[in-house]
C-alpha cells in the first residue's frame, strides 16, 4: 500500500481554496495535514471548511513538523524564497504559487537550493489560461504549420487601475510583489512552453499615471510598479517579440497571444477562450483543441505523481521559473534605464 502523503499549507488565499485544497483532497492517500494563514481566525475557517486537523501557529511549525511530507505555499511572492528554501532544507517537497519570487536574485537562490536536493520535488503553479491549448499549439508548431516564426505578439489590457482613488493592492506593493509587473511573467511563461525558448534581448517602456495611492491601511504610498508596459524583444533566430500590458485602458479589454509565421498565424483569444488559425490569405478558422478546458488543470495530481512516481516536473519547474523571472527583471531594468536594450 502507498503510505499517506501529508501536506501542510502555508497561505490559503483564493487559488489555494478554490484549486489546491480541493484538488489535493480528491487524491487518494493524500492528507491535508495542517494550515497556517495570515491570522488564526482565517486559518481556522479554512481548517473547518476542508477538514484540516491542525491549525499551525506559524509557518515554521509546518516546515519543522516531522510528520509533514510536502508544503504548498500560497502566500504572496515576498515569502516564496524564504519558505521554499526552508522547506527544502527540512526535507519537504514544495509546490509554490506563482510568481516564483519577487526578483531574479530570489529565484536563483530557490533554484540553487532545489539543485542541492534532487530527491525532492520543487514545482511552481503554472500560468493556467493556456493549459487546455498548450498541446494543440505545440503540435501545430512542431508540424511546421506556421512555417518560420516571425513574431510573437502579446496583448493584455484592462481598466483595473484607471481610478486613481482606488487603493493599491499587493500587486502594486514592491515589498510584497517585487519586480513582477502586471501579468508579464504569466504570459511570457506560456510562450516559453510553446516555443521552448525565450528572447535574447529586449527593450521596454513603461508608465505610472497615478504616482501615489492609498494602501489598505489608508496610508499614501509612492507607486513604483508600472500601470502599463510595452516590450520589444528579439529571439536568436531573428523572430521578434512584442508585448503590451495595461491596467489603465478605458476601451474594451484585449487579451490574446498571436504567433505569426511565414505560412500561417495562430491567435489564442483568452476572452472567448478560443484558438484560431489563419493560413496564407485564407479566412481565420477555429481550431479544435486536443484537451477539454475542464480537464487541463492537473497541478495537484502532477505534483503528487512527481513525488510518488519520480516523474519530472513539467508545469512548472524551477528552471522555467528562473527564465520568466530573468525576463521580468530585464524588463524592469530596461524601463528604468530609459529603454536600454538588455541582453538576456
Amino acid at each position: 500500500m502507498t503510505p499517506p502523503l501529508r501536506i501542510g499549507f502555508i497561505g490559503a488565499g483564493a487559488n489555494t481554496r478554490t484549486r489546491h485544497l480541493p484538488g489535493f483532497k480528491e487524491i487518494p492517500g493524500v492528507v491535508l495535514a495542517a494550515v497556517c494563514n495570515r491570522t488564526e481566525e482565517s486559518s481556522r475557517k479554512v481548517a473547518q471548511a476542508f477538514g484540516i486537523p491542525v491549525v499551525a501557529p506559524d509557518w515554521r511549525a509546518i516546515i519543522d513538523s516531522p510528520t509533514i511530507d510536502a508544503v504548498c505555499i500560497g502566500t504572496w511572492p515576498n515569502l516564496h524564497a524564504e519558505l521554499t528554501i526552508a522547506a527544502l532544507r527540512a526535507g519537504k517537497h514544495v509546490l509554490t504559487e506563482a510568481r516564483m519570487a519577487r526578483d531574479l536574485g530570489e529565484a536563483l537562490l530557490m533554484f540553487a537550493e532545489a539543485q542541492r536536493h534532487p530527491q525532492l520535488v520543487a514545482q511552481i503553479v503554472p500560468a493556467p489560461m493556456s493549459l487546455a491549448f498548450d498541446a494543440t499549439i505545440v503540435k501545430l508548431i512542431n508540424a511546421g504549420v506556421l512555417g518560420s516564426l516571425r513574431e510573437v505578439s502579446v496583448m493584455c489590457t484592462n481598466n483595473t487601475q484607471v481610478d486613481s482613488a482606488l487603493p493599491s493592492g499587493w500587486r502594486q506593493d514592491p515589498q510584497l510583489s517585487g519586480k513582477n509587473t502586471l501579468a508579464l511573467g504569466i504570459y511570457y511563461e506560456m510562450t516559453l512552453r510553446w516555443l521552448g525558448r525565450g528572447v535574447t534581448s529586449l527593450s521596454a517602456d513603461a508608465a505610472i499615471f497615478t504616482p501615489q495611492r492609498k494602501n489598505a491601511q489608508g496610508e499614501r504610498q509612492t507607486m513604483t510598479i508600472p500601470e502599463r508596459v510595452t516590450v520589444l524583444g528579439r529571439y536568436a533566430d531573428a523572430a521578434r517579440f512584442l508585448a503590451h500590458f495595461s491596467s489603465v485602458e478605458l476601451t474594451a479589454p484585449r487579451n490574446e497571444i498571436r504567433l505569426h509565421g511565414s505560412r500561417a498565424g495562430l491567435r489564442l483569444d483568452f476572452i472567448t477562450n478560443q484558438l484560431w488559425l489563419t493560413e496564407a490569405a485564407g479566412p481565420e478558422q477555429l481550431v479544435e483543441i486536443m484537451a477539454a478546458p475542464g480537464d487541463a488543470w492537473r497541478v495537484e495530481a502532477d505534483f503528487i505523481a512527481s513525488i510518488r512516481e519520480d516523474r519530472p516536473v513539467t508545469l512548472t519547474d524551477f528552471a522555467t521559473g528562473v527564465s520568466y523571472m530573468r525576463f521580468t527583471e530585464a524588463v524592469w531594468t530596461s524601463w528604468n534605464e530609459q529603454g536600454r536594450w538588455v541582453t538576456i
